[in-house]
């Protein structure tokens, strides 16, 4: 109930006619303040009147009085601030009970309603099973609050996977290129090797591998040797001669022997790798084979990327075969039928949606290059929305659904908004709310 109060705060759904402290001075909320998501204070810089003299601080909301002491309020100096303490009607509050900040000062206190309506609508939003839950008001959406809310979530999406590459530049001692390469080789896993693509890429020398970019069949050696694939323990027993017996995979594991020892690398961590109920061409091998292509042809670095203006330019990077012996090959010791394996345009439309683009807008942050952020945002808006359970599930309560901008602000909607039942956050939730049935 308290997010709910202060949803009620931060709206301004109060009873203006009679608003009161609890020792019967009349109170003008002016400004309600800036919420407060982090520790301390529930909203800041407020502005109120209290008994006709304007007080500006923070304000601090709970569902009954004595949380106030419960929290630890009182001895906390942060709380110092505050110039009103707000609580619900109608709960039980001890008596005969003053707020004291720690130093000593009488805050002021007021206590106000949950509208009815607002009340019901919360629980109905609350307690609904189906998805999106405030399905019945979509088609009556005003079309501007809706595109001003997908456009906020497709940036505050993009924002969040900037915060995530930031993680990995510290990690990797601010080497953009490499980093660069482990947001690719996570996109490449389509989901079920991304964990183990991202831990792998994290940690494969690529200074080493460097030295040996002309020759693609060193860099295969170097790639599936850190990936654990030449490692015959790691292999099925049943499987175990037929590669064995592999020639490629001999002359790989001879050249990553020798490798190893000339770059003192260590042993490569242990990898879980995926092949169940996958297609072929999103085997790891498979991915893993495009990607030592695609550094052998230098499209894995950032300056590439940075120079493509269309979808069509970042497919055309992206888009490459694998060597002659992963035309015949899924997997180590098993022939195929030819193929080229070429990324095809819906796995390069994921890779543009998840890492390209995210990529040029983290960088555009990163160097306070705008144009960046803006092409970003544009090419988004260029690709069609990507067709998914959730996609599908807003289109039918009648949501338009056109752009990748709009299926990322669903994806974004969805999983920050949606599955936490944070619907006091949610604009969409702000007018199921605010209806009056």
């Amino acid at each position: 109930m308290e997010k709910l109060l202060h949803y009620c705060w931060k709206h301004r759904i109060l009873p203006f006619a009679d608003m009161r402290t609890i020792d019967g001075k009349v109170v003008d909320v002016i400004d309600p303040g800036m919420l407060n998501t982090d520790a301390g204070p529930d909203f800041f810089n407020a502005k109120v009147a209290i008994g006709g003299k304007i007080w500006a601080g923070n304000v601090e909301i709970h569902t009954k009085r004595q949380d106030w002491y419960a929290h630890g309020h009182n001895t906390d100096a942060v709380y110092d601030n505050v110039i009103l303490h707000v609580i619900r009607r109608g709960e039980s509050h001890r008596e005969g009970m003053e707020i004291k900040t720690s130093e000593g000062r009488t805050v002021p206190e007021m206590e106000i309603d949950i509208p009815e309506h607002i009340l019901k609508n919360y629980r109905e939003l609350i307690a609904e099973d189906s998805y999106p839950p405030c399905y019945r008001i979509i088609p009556n959406l005003p079309k501007v609050m809706v595109h001003a809310w997908m456009a906020a979530l497709q940036t505050e999406r993009l924002e969040q996977k900037t915060e995530a590459l930031m993680k990995t530049l510290s990690l990797l001692n601010g080497d953009w290129e490499h980093s660069f390469f482990v947001a690719l080789a996570r996109s490449f896993g389509m989901g079920a090797n991304s964990d183990a693509l991202e831990m792998w890429a994290r940690e494969l020398p690529v200074t080493a591998v460097a030295h040996h970019r002309d020759d693609l069949f060193q860099i295969e050696a170097l790639f599936f040797g850190r990936a654990g694939m030449l490692d015959l323990s790691n292999i099925r027993d049943k499987r175990k001669d037929v590669v064995a017996e592999d020639k490629y995979f001999s002359r790989l594991t001879t050249e990553y022997s020798y490798l190893l020892h000339k770059f003192s690398l260590p042993a490569p961590m242990p990898l879980k790798w995926h092949l169940l109920r996958m297609r072929p061409q999103n085997f790891p091998h498979v991915r893993i084979a495009q990607l030592a292509r695609l550094f052998h042809e230098r499209r894995t670095s950032l300056s590439s990327l940075l120079e493509c203006k269309t979808p069509e330019d970042i497919f055309n990077l992206l888009s490459c075969g694998v060597s002659e012996y992963w035309e015949r090959h899924y997997v180590f010791g098993k022939e195929s039928l030819p193929n080229t394996k070429h990324l095809s345009k819906a796995s390069a439309n994921v890779i543009m949606i998840n890492c390209a683009i995210p990529i040029l807008f983290a960088y555009g942050r990163f160097t306070g290059d705008d144009s960046l952020c803006d092409r970003a945002i544009d090419l988004l808006d260029t690709l069609k929305a990507e067709n998914n359970t959730i996609t599908r599930l807003w289109k039918n309560v009648g949501l338009d659904v056109a752009t990748a901008g709009d299926s990322q602000a669903l994806i974004q909607l969805k999983k920050c908004y949606c599955d936490r039942k944070d619907c006091l956050r949610c604009r969409i939730g702000y007018k199921y709310l605010a209806e009056k049935k």
